[in-house]
């Protein structure tokens, strides 16, 4: 493949599963063991496998996709040209310095700004996904779709909840309490990629939270479109929020949240 050599999306989708899969291997020897922890700007946590994860990810799509810009949540970058990659070295960072198995490598291309294509490891997890707009959903190389529910009623529905110092309007719960008095039951996992592609699998019914950074959700949101899911991030009142879900119940969730109409996916934070 040359640089001049227009990207498929299946093609970035088994490239992003190859990194991922190489990162995750990384990761995973660092699970429940001793860890070396900073605490950055934003008061969230990094540990040394965060830095070794994002390394390895820039140095292999360097090679393999050379024509395409990364950003990533420890090293930053900006976004350029047609493709940009979105990658987050281990989502759910909390999770992994606990012991706690939902986490994941994320690695997710935006084409023109929209999500098009990603993977999303998990290893301790023993799970991965995979898909692109321009081919398919799969859940660890089985096809997989959003599920069938229509019945908000029926529905089961994820959420991130607040952390230390966020307001309740800053932290989603806004959005969950809008939401859950409708739904059958709430789920929190701690990682939102696995969290969107638990939904594009079909195990959950809808995400929503407030507007995370584009390394956090733009492999998930692929996926989850490639499943034939729905995905929309909107504004209200000056504060950001997303949500994901399956085309059934779709309507119902706009109404109880008050979120706009939307036609067609929306673009990732540049």
């Amino acid at each position: 493949m040359t640089a001049q050599t227009p990207y498929t999306g299946r093609e970035l989708s088994k490239i992003a599963l190859q990194v991922a899969t190489e990162a995750s291997r990384l990761i995973l020897e660092g699970f429940r063991r001793q860890q070396t922890v900073s605490i950055k700007s934003d008061q969230s946590p990094v540990t040394e496998f965060d830095l070794q994860s994002e390394r390895l990810i820039r140095e292999r799509l360097a090679e393999l996709t050379p024509g395409i810009v990364v950003v990533g949540e420890e090293q930053g970058g900006q976004a350029a040209g047609e493709f940009t990659w979105y990658c987050d070295p281990i989502d759910g960072t909390i999770n992994f310095m606990r012991g706690h198995p939902f986490f994941a490598v994320s690695l997710g291309v935006a084409r023109h700004g929209v999500p098009f294509a990603g993977a999303v490891v998990a290893p301790a997890l023993r799970l991965w996904w995979r898909g692109s707009v321009d081919d398919r959903a799969y859940r660890c190389e089985a096809p997989c779709t959003v599920s069938s529910t229509e019945d908000l009623g029926h529905a089961v529905v994820t959420s991130g909840l607040p952390v230390r110092g966020r307001a309740v309007h800053e932290s989603g719960l806004d959005l969950l309490l809008r939401l859950s008095p409708f739904v059958r039951d709430v789920r929190r996992c701690g990682s939102a990629a696995i969290e969107l592609c638990m939904v594009a699998d079909g195990t959950y019914d809808a995400y929503v939270t407030r507007a995370l950074s584009p390394w956090d959700t733009c492999a998930g949101a692929a996926i989850l479109l490639a499943a034939g899911g729905r995905w929309q991030p909107w504004s209200e009142g000056g504060r950001a929020y997303e949500f994901g879900c399956n085309s059934g119940i779709h309507a119902h969730v706009l109404e109880r949240l008050g979120a706009p109409s939307s036609g067609s996916p929306s673009s990732v934070p540049g």
